[in-house]
């Protein structure tokens, strides 16, 4: 980045090869648009350290209706529960795993009375 502004910083560009798009010039409109589809990356928005998957994945933490496997009464309501991060902010898909576990709960309880 050669601006007036970093200038006296003395700064370089590191550019990474994007594996999707090995031939995207770095700089170039093409190489920021396959950046930005191809590398999210979660800028403090972690997800995925409490995967939701099938009993069959070794990986799983959650199952379908956010329930711990093995583990009776808890859920995971949270980003941590996307097996995948989305290619936008997380805040959204967050909001919407609040509203749909507020409906799994709701159901739930249902059932008891």
């Amino acid at each position: 980045m050669e601006t007036k502004a970093v200038e006296h910083l003395n700064v370089k560009y590191h550019y990474v090869p994007i594996p999707l798009c090995p031939n995207a010039v770095p700089l170039s409109d093409e190489y920021f648009e396959c950046l930005m589809r191809y590398e999210p990356i979660p800028f403090y928005h972690i997800t995925g350290t409490a995967k939701m998957g099938p009993k069959s994945d070794p990986t799983a933490v959650v199952d379908p209706q956010l329930r711990v496997w093995g583990i009776s009464g808890l859920r995971v309501v949270d980003a941590s529960i996307m097996p995948k991060i989305v290619s936008g902010n997380t805040h959204a898909a967050t909001v919407m795993i609040g509203e749909k576990a507020s409906d799994l709960i709701k159901n739930c309880w249902t059932k008891y009375r």
